[in-house]
Formats: C-alpha cells, sequence, structure tokens
C-alpha cells in the first residue's frame, strides 16, 4: 500500500462483543497516522458503534472514542441509513461528524478507493 491512498473500511459488527469493529478501527486510526485517508462506513449492527457517551469499564477499548479519533485526523465516517432506521436510530442522535449514508454513498465511496476492508 502506498502512503497517501485512499482506504475504505466496512464494518459490520456491533461494537462489542466480538472485536471486528475495534479492529476495523485500529487499521483506521494506523493507517491515517501513515498519512492514508480514510473513510468508514458503518452498516447492520455497527450502525451502534456511532452511538455517542459509551461506558465502557476502566482499561477496555471505547469505540465511540475511536471513531472520534478518525474523524479528528479528517476521515469521514458515515452510517447506512436504512440499517439506522431498522434500529431506531437518527443522524442526531450520532456522534457528530458522523453523516448518514446510504448504498450510493457506499458504491461511489468504493469506485474511489485504492484499498477496501472489511471488517
Amino acid at each position: 500500500m502506498n502512503v497517501g491512498e485512499n482506504v475504505l473500511i466496512v464494518l459490520n459488527d456491533a461494537p462489542y462483543g466480538s472485536e471486528k469493529a475495534y479492529n476495523g478501527l485500529r487499521l483506521a486510526i494506523a493507517l491515517q497516522a501513515r498519512s492514508n485517508n480514510v473513510n468508514v462506513f458503518l452498516m447492520a449492527d455497527a450502525v451502534f458503534c456511532g452511538v455517542p457517551k459509551q461506558e465502557t469499564p476502566p482499561g477496555y477499548y471505547n469505540i465511540d472514542e475511536m471513531l472520534g479519533r478518525v474523524l479528528a485526523k479528517g476521515g469521514r465516517v458515515a452510517a447506512c441509513g436504512s440499517c439506522m432506521k431498522a434500529r431506531g436510530l437518527s443522524v442526531e442522535g450520532l456522534i457528530k461528524g458522523v453523516e448518514q449514508g446510504s448504498m450510493a454513498l457506499l458504491s461511489e465511496w468504493t469506485e474511489k478507493q485504492a484499498r477496501i476492508h472489511s471488517f
């Protein structure tokens, strides 16, 4: 992978239970540290990753803080609108900076990325 490439990371699992969201965001943060442009798309139960004020035990990873780090470094994060609707979530109830996405946005991002990873 070349430094400065565009990378898309698609998350599908809930923020806790499995470590897929955690590992996907670890990769996003590591790629941003190497000057790569990162977009994260939240699908299915991963839309819950975008819920703010998650309280985790001391020493345990916090997905909302990790998403905040991606956003702070200029990454874009979108949550699937259909997936949010099916789970009773609205974009106003998500972390500031997380946008409502769609299949159209995901397909646009997919076409523009040098690399795509799915967790």
